[in-house]
């Protein structure tokens, strides 16, 4: 039988539980938080006021905040692209009977969406951003589209997923953390509950990987070999700026999330890390000689890794972009 074919015979197998994990990972539109939770009530009197606080605490929030707040936002703003990605997975039937894995990719869109919702209108009310080149970035990163590098492999995805889901929670997590300290508890308070729903995701994901690995063992290890060995490619990799062919626009966002500690290359290893323990890399049986190699070069990669990070020099002074106003910069 054919790897295709294997891998098809796998997530059939798996697709009899895919809806007791959506009830275990996703929760239900009605109880789950909505954008409005965290925005002023349009509908009410204190409007103006909330907005005007919004406003003078977003004036304690330096430039390179910004820069990284934005960023987060267009990524989540992309999600069209990677639901379309995630319904070309095989295994995924969005056709005639829509199965339960395009059930899952629905339901996990569904709650991502909320995420690009509430920073964007944040960053609106903000008066801190420029949204018109900011709206032309994310209309660019979804017309342009991506490669992650995982083909319709469904194994590759989810080793995929369950990196970004992870870096998506640390960046959101720390984001949070210095709007807090700043002072800006609604600020903060998003994008600590939006950090919350990516783990929950990260988690849901993993465990697809876990179960993969005991009816696959060897072909999901050279899935996780491939995508660590290639390295992970970030949803927003080909982010530009208007009027940009070739950017440079994702490096230099890149700098500055690690230059304030949002998201660093040390992070990149952990989370590396942190999937080789819970996915107990070290204990898998019943490899072949291939995928025992493979799973060699896995244990031995975060060290290696560990000392690349540590060699690598980060721009002091923060580079121009267009969303950002240099004027209101502190």
């Amino acid at each position: 039988m054919s790897l295709k074919n294997v891998r098809l015979e796998v997530m059939k197998f798996l697709e009899k539980d895919v809806e007791t994990l959506i009830k275990k990972y996703l929760i239900p539109i009605d109880t789950i938080w909505q954008p409005t939770d965290f925005l002023p009530n349009s509908e009410g009197d204190s409007f103006f006021d909330e907005i005007e606080e919004i406003r003078e605490l977003s004036k304690e929030l330096p430039y390179d905040f910004w820069v990284v707040l934005v960023g987060d936002m267009i990524t989540e703003e992309a999600l069209p692209t990677y639901e379309s990605w995630l319904m070309d997975v095989e295994g995924v039937d969005q056709v005639g009977n829509p199965n339960g894995w395009s059930k899952w990719v629905k339901h996990w869109t569904a709650e991502e969406n909320r995420h690009g919702d509430v920073l964007n209108k944040y960053l609106y009310l903000s008066g801190r951003v420029n949204m018109r080149e900011i709206e032309k970035t994310t209309q660019y990163l979804i017309s342009d589209g991506f490669d992650i590098g995982t083909d319709r492999d469904p194994y590759k995805n989810f080793v995929y997923t369950s990196f970004q889901e992870l870096a998506t929670y640390i960046s959101h997590n720390r984001v949070a953390k210095i709007a807090k300290k700043a002072g800006n508890k609604r600020l903060g308070k998003m994008c600590q509950i939006i950090s919350g729903d990516e783990m929950r995701h990260h988690n849901a994901y993993a465990e697809f990987v876990e179960r993969i690995f005991k009816v696959d063992p060897s072909q999901m290890m050279m899935a996780f070999y491939y995508m660590m060995k290639q390295k992970i490619t970030m949803p927003a990799h080909f982010l530009r700026e208007s009027g940009d062919k070739i950017s440079t626009a994702f490096e230099e966002f890149s700098n500055t999330a690690q230059r304030i500690g949002v998201y660093t290359s040390k992070d990149y290893v952990d989370i590396l890390q942190k999937l080789i323990d819970r996915w107990e890399i070290d204990k898998v049986t019943n490899l072949t000689d291939e995928a025992e190699k493979a799973r060699d070069y896995l244990m031995k990669l975060p060290q290696r890794m560990y000392r690349l990070a540590d060699r690598m020099k980060i721009p002091e002074n923060s580079y121009q972009f267009k969303w950002v106003e240099p004027a209101v910069s502190k």
